[in-house]
């Protein structure tokens, strides 16, 4: 199954200062790019543990003994690791972007490229779809998606005109969504306010902040003394939430001072921000977004 290469493979790698015999987690394993990087920078008794929670990824399994590929949401990362044996690892990384193989793929509904029923759930087994979000949710939850998710000044129109539509039908399939908010689609930014309204109902779908702050908690205590955790966000309000808890340790508020007056935090921030080169970006536009920030478990 053809996955193209991760963005920032070889910078979110090298993040985590591997270590030959260490424990690594990839929790958002998809095509195998980012776990194959780091078997190679394993010795014989190195051991790397990867989740994703969609069936096709498990077409990518790696042959290797020191690998295990658990089909699992990552918001569950430290049951699952301890059903394994595994108490503390030596890094983790996460790509929080949706794969390449996800969007070309075109009955899964992520693509603003093609006719598809609406779905985009990255777990096939969810009850919520993009079709329950556009169907039944209402006025006031769909203009939270589109304003919160989707950062669109217009939610609140966006959201009356879907409500009005369903008194004449359901919405079933991407092109009827398009044509029901087509006066919202001038032609010189069509794609772009699309791309910001599927990304809305994605995330809403797949819980995708919900799932991000569960996981970043879970972090600290996963991580050993030295641990580097990399992680790469494609979304404002992703990047915003995984710097705050570099930072403090939390998503609100600030940490208490201990009596000389310092933070007592647990992950330095390492390195600053990085993102894609120009190079990178013109051969992934899906790269245009990402940003990698890498932290060490004090």
């Amino acid at each position: 199954m053809e996955y193209h290469n991760p963005v920032l493979l070889k910078e979110t790698v090298e993040g985590l200062n591997i270590i030959e015999d260490g424990v690594y987690v990839d929790v958002t394993f998809g095509g195998g790019g980012h776990s194959r990087e780091i078997l190679k920078r394993l010795g014989k008794n190195g051991r790397l543990i990867a989740f994703d929670q969609d069936q096709d990824a498990l077409l990518n399994t790696i042959d290797d003994s020191r690998f295990t590929l658990i089909n699992e949401n990552f918001r569950h990362v430290k049951r699952f690791l301890r059903f394994h044996g595994v108490k503390t690892v030596d890094g983790i990384l996460a790509d929080f972007g949706v794969s390449s193989h996800q969007f070309d793929v075109a009955d899964r509904g992520f693509s603003t490229r093609f006719e598809a029923n609406l779905d985009m759930r990255m777990n096939r087994q969810e009850t919520l779809s993009a079709y329950t979000v556009v169907n039944e949710y209402d006025e006031q939850q769909l203009r939270q998606v589109f304003w919160q998710y989707g950062e669109l000044r217009n939610a609140p129109a966006l959201a009356r005109t879907i409500i009005a539509e369903r008194k004449h039908g359901e919405i079933k399939t991407t092109e009827q969504l398009k044509s029901v908010l087509k006066k919202y689609l001038p032609d010189y930014r069509k794609n772009k306010i699309l791309a910001q309204i599927y990304q809305a109902i994605r995330i809403e779908v797949n819980q995708e902040i919900e799932v991000l702050i569960e996981f970043l908690l879970q972090t600290p205590d996963l991580l050993k003394e030295g641990g580097r955790l990399s992680v790469i966000s494609y979304h404002s309000l992703e990047d915003r939430l995984v710097k705050r808890f570099i930072r403090s340790g939390m998503f609100k508020g600030e940490p208490e001072k201990d009596v000389f007056g310092n933070f007592s935090v647990p992950l330095k921030r390492i390195g600053k921000l990085i993102i894609p080169t120009q190079d990178e970006i013109d051969l992934n536009n899906r790269a245009r977004s990402a940003k990698l920030r890498i932290a060490e478990k004090l």
